[in-house]
């Protein structure tokens, strides 16, 4: 089976996993926690309207804590629910690869969350007539949301794989991430070398530059090295548990 053939495979799995967010509450229930959380953050605690500046800074700036709770959301049912329903060893006895199969639970996951910031973009519209927005710089902090979001999805993914049910893998991830988004906000009295070396694994930290409408190669890369290693380490995850 050759390249092209596998990624049909895994779109076509990814389409079917996609409909099933479609038909679940839970999905529809974390796209409104999504728009409240970001929308009320911005106009509440930001004082947007006080700010005096054509600058979406603010808002974006949310997307990592909310992420924090909304990729556990998109993420816990993806392998965890396979295994609770006694699913998880027929997908396996299918003639998919294990990687067909992850990136399968990846685009579905992924589709997902670009979802969400579609419709996020009903607040940015909304507030064109008040400023002179720079769209350039909205299209780099969107861009940054889409890597970071990559980059905590596989990480989702590849913790629901090892997770026994869906409130492990909810708890399991949310804790991860809100350890390695905020870490940065915690080195401020650390030594340069040292802070440096712990932001280099925040996520927010390698976001920081994406929210201030910059394409920071460095940052570019450090997502998607890390949405391809957390990918990979599911697979053989996978791997393991067929030939157990």
């Amino acid at each position: 089976m050759n390249f092209k053939d596998s990624v049909r495979r895994s779109f076509a799995l990814g389409k079917k996993e996609f409909r099933s967010f479609l038909h679940s509450p839970s999905f529809w229930l974390t796209a409104v926690f999504f728009l409240v959380f970001v929308s009320v953050r911005l106009y509440f605690f930001k004082n947007f309207f006080l700010l005096d500046t054509a600058s979406l800074r603010p808002f974006f700036s949310s997307f990592p804590l909310a992420f924090v709770f909304v990729i556990p959301a998109l993420t816990m049912k993806s392998w965890a629910e396979e295994k609770k329903t006694g699913t998880f060893e027929l997908l396996l006895s299918m003639p998919f690869s294990e990687t067909e199969l992850c990136l399968g639970k990846f685009f579905a996951s992924f589709t997902a969350l670009l979802s969400l910031l579609a419709l996020s973009t009903a607040v940015p519209l909304s507030l064109f007539p008040l400023g002179r927005f720079d769209p350039g710089i909205i299209a780099a902090e969107y861009t940054g949301a889409l890597l970071l979001g990559a980059s905590a999805l596989s990480l989702g993914l590849l913790l629901s794989s090892v997770s026994k049910n869906q409130a492990a893998a909810f708890v399991g991830t949310a804790v991860v991430l809100l350890a390695i988004s905020l870490t940065n906000n915690l080195t401020g009295d650390l030594p340069p070398r040292l802070a440096g070396f712990i932001n280099y694994f925040s996520l927010s930290f390698h976001f920081e530059s994406f929210s201030r409408g910059l394409l920071d190669s460095r940052d570019i890369a450090f997502f998607l090295v890390t949405t391809i290693l957390f990918l990979f380490l599911n697979t053989q995850v996978l791997v393991y548990r067929r030939w157990k």
